[in-house]
């Protein structure tokens, strides 16, 4: 397993103060564990990013507190800003070696698929990440998905035939298919997405027919009507 490192320093402020740190470059975060009490930190932006671009959300981070204290964790969640699109937040999961976890690992797609570069396939894929279960020391960072093996339209990739390590439980059916490909659309099926269907509005619930100006409303023409009918009678 590949050591990744990444250093922080305790944090005491909350709240609104921390946003004039978070501009000069900090992010604020906190540590926590089964049995182990939450912990405020600050990471710096640009060592969070690099350590982010490498361990993702499945590799185990050795997080250094203070240069006092090493910590074994996961990145647990993220919360971006959705104005600036940086880091706002980090929760980070501690983990104990001699105890299993369950994390979601990422897929990746590797290889060129003959269906999809000889016959014009369409390649699907039914899953990005899986969860497992592992020690952390066998979390693996992704999972390889060799998609040279469809070569045809009847080529199927599970779950179960994935390159995946004896020490690293699948927490899901096997039998689940992640990769295939299937034929190219016809020019037939092409044309019909091509066609537009006009669709009554009246039929669509809450909208309300408009009636013409020159015509009335069919209960004001039954009013309209009796009226006529008795002045009818009064001649």
């Amino acid at each position: 397993m590949t050591k990744i490192t990444l250093k922080s320093k305790s944090r005491e402020i909350v709240g609104k103060k921390i946003n004039k740190y978070r501009k000069n470059g900090l992010i604020p975060a906190v540590v926590y564990g089964r049995k182990i009490k939450s912990h405020n930190l600050w990471v710096g932006l640009l060592d969070f990013g690099r350590v982010y671009d490498s361990a993702g959300e499945s590799t185990i981070i050795e997080l250094d507190i203070d240069e006092k204290k090493k910590a074994n964790v996961l990145i647990h969640d993220i919360q971006i800003d959705p104005i600036t699109g940086k880091f706002f937040h980090i929760d980070f999961f501690q983990v104990r070696m001699d105890e299993k976890i369950e994390a979601e690992v990422p897929l990746e797609f590797v290889g060129e698929s003959p269906a999809v570069k000889e016959n014009g396939g369409i390649l699907l894929k039914n899953a990005d990440h899986i969860r497992v279960s592992c020690l952390p020391s066998d979390l693996p960072a992704k999972i390889e998905v060799d998609i040279s093996k469809l070569k045809t339209f009847d080529d199927r990739i599970k779950l179960s035939e994935l390159p995946v390590s004896s020490k690293v439980k699948l927490l899901i059916d096997g039998e689940i298919i992640i990769a295939g490909v299937i034929p190219p659309r016809t020019e037939e099926e092409l044309a019909k997405l091509d066609e537009k269907v006009e669709e009554d509005v009246t039929k669509v619930e809450g909208v309300i027919k408009e009636t013409p100006a020159n015509e009335a409303p069919e209960e004001g023409k039954m009013e309209a009507d009796k009226e006529k009918k008795m002045e009818e009678k009064k001649k």
